[in-house]
């Protein structure tokens, strides 16, 4: 425990030298949590595995084309889960390094965004993989099933399966990236009202970018992507008005 580097208080100096010993010691230990998370992923990767190929047409059957592919497959999947279990770790270790430079009502906040925010991935990936991937792999890989003999690559199946979770899981965090622009006063709520169209295009266009080619997959992210963002507006309203209370409420104490 003696050797784990201490969080530094706000406003506490420090010399560059402890400084660097304390980022290589931090970079050390998101790294060693990634390599552990790793060898416990591949020691289960046969469940993750079956796991990720349940949302897979029960007539469909992965396949691969190389002798190493099947390894090399468990161990890409097994690198994926690995920093996916991991990941509050790393991010732990960054704010810890980063918080230092922030005063403690700051620190109060980005920790409330932050389990917001964790929330917010989870329900999208969720969303990702127990709504969206089914009804969409289904379409994709019975598409013009008279002309083609559909087989489906392992290793790009994988792929393309954690791309949707994450990418799910990312794009649920609009409210916060709306929200974290609001409270640097870089949009406000009145702007996104008067510009919800053009915010409705990029929603979207989001949509769109994602990896999917199907109709039905596009619809299924496109409806959720818009109701947040519609939430993210009235959520802004709320926020930005007790923000502006709580900081006219500074200025008359001081």
């Amino acid at each position: 425990m003696d050797k784990l580097p201490r969080r530094l208080a706000h406003g506490e100096e420090a010399t560059l030298v402890e400084h660097l010993g304390e980022l290589r010691t931090r970079l050390l230990i998101a790294l060693g949590s990634v390599g552990v998370a790793f060898i416990v992923a591949f020691a289960f990767q046969e469940r993750i595995l079956r796991w990720l190929s349940e949302p897979l047409p029960d007539d469909k059957q992965l396949v691969t084309l190389g002798v190493t592919e099947p390894f090399f497959t468990a161990v890409k999947v097994s690198l994926y889960a690995g920093i996916a279990i991991a990941l509050p770790i790393v991010l732990y270790q960054l704010w810890s390094f980063l918080a230092p430079a922030f005063e403690e009502h700051t620190q109060r906040v980005v920790s409330v965004f932050v389990l917001i925010g964790t929330a917010l991935f989870v329900c999208g990936a969720a969303f990702g993989y127990f709504v969206l991937l089914p009804r969409g792999l289904g379409f994709l890989t019975s598409y013009n099933t008279e002309f083609y003999d559909i087989q489906i690559r392992a290793s790009y199946y994988y792929s393309f399966v954690t791309m949707i979770v994450l990418g799910m899981g990312l794009v649920f965090e609009l409210p916060m990236f709306i929200l974290a622009l609001v409270r640097l006063r870089i949009l406000s709520a009145e702007k996104l009202r008067r510009n919800r169209r053009i915010g409705i295009f990029l929603v979207v266009l989001a949509a769109v970018l994602l990896p999917t080619v199907d109709p039905i997959s596009l619809a299924f992210e496109t409806v959720p992507l818009l109701i947040l963002f519609e939430l993210s507006i009235w959520l802004a309203v709320v926020m930005e008005r007790r923000w502006e209370r709580s900081y006219g409420e500074a200025i008359d104490v001081t």
